[in-house]
């Protein structure tokens, strides 16, 4: 009996570990296939491949599309994570610690992005958007503050979820001891609630900025005409041409992602907060 439990658990292990192992491998899988077919000479994607080139990513600078596009979607990404969190911690100071009517209903609001379809949210703010035109003659869709507001919808969720998972790990009974020694609100804010949280804030910074950064659907509604985002110009070029391109633009929107997890981790670990 004692054999068969011990090779009951060995093989449940391996088998718990082959599983895993499948896992991950095919969730790479996508990320490897790119990051070789980017080094392709071929014009037209073929396998086996003709040879091997850095043609590619040495033609990325010459196409302004991309360029442009980066700086872009880099901007609108940096701002819209920005106002999330500037939205997103008091209203998760007040789900947290507040004890009020409604605030089930008020957190399910705010994580409601989630569970919408995005290309459904953009095309919600996009007629919003004109509605206020005919309204107030302000001018919001196919303008920059219009494309910020929309993906601030976006990261909002994000923060909400890792900012209220920090605050309930936090014990209340830190601030209250100093506020008991006499510190204000914004006293104890500054110098105990945000260093404690500290982890919690580079996660949803950095969860806000890859959804930012990344969104298709909401930018195709509400992209200024001229202008273009990184992911819709990857879109439009994929219109005309099947080439090494892409893969080469992927492999370093996945580099610019992958080293922004390595360094948030290095700082904070994200498994503690994630």
């Amino acid at each position: 009996m004692v054999r068969g439990a011990g090779f009951g658990e060995r093989f449940g292990r391996l088998a718990y570990g082959g599983a895993v192992s499948a896992g991950f491998g095919f969730l790479l899988l996508p990320i490897v296939l790119v990051l070789w077919l980017s080094f392709f000479s071929n014009e037209i994607l073929s396998l086996p491949p003709d040879g091997y080139s850095l043609r590619w990513y040495e033609g990325l600078a010459t196409k302004r599309e991309f360029t442009d596009g980066f700086i872009l979607s880099l901007e609108v990404a940096v701002m819209a994570t920005l106002v999330g969190l500037a939205v997103s911690l008091p209203a998760s100071l007040v789900l947290v610690r507040g004890r009020f009517a409604g605030r089930e209903a008020l957190l399910n609001f705010l994580m409601a992005p989630l569970i919408v379809p995005a290309i459904v949210i953009g095309a919600a703010l996009y007629l919003f958007f004109i509605q206020i035109e005919i309204a107030t003659d302000i001018p919001l869709s196919g303008s920059a503050p219009g494309l910020v507001a929309a993906h601030v919808l976006l990261t909002i969720p994000w923060c909400i979820r890792l900012l209220t998972a920090n605050l309930i790990g936090l014990d209340p009974a830190i601030e209250e001891a100093a506020a008991s020694l006499g510190a204000r609100g914004a006293i104890i804010l500054a110098r105990i609630t945000l260093p404690m949280i500290w982890p919690g804030l580079v996660a949803a910074a950095l969860f806000a900025f890859v959804v930012s950064f990344g969104n298709l659907e909401i930018s195709l509604f509400l992209v200024a005409p001229g202008e273009t985002t990184l992911p819709i110009a990857i879109l439009e070029y994929l219109e005309w041409k099947l080439d090494p391109t892409i893969a080469a633009v992927s492999t370093l929107q996945i580099l610019l992602i992958g080293a922004g997890l390595f360094a948030t981790d290095r700082m904070v670990g994200l498994a503690r907060v994630v």
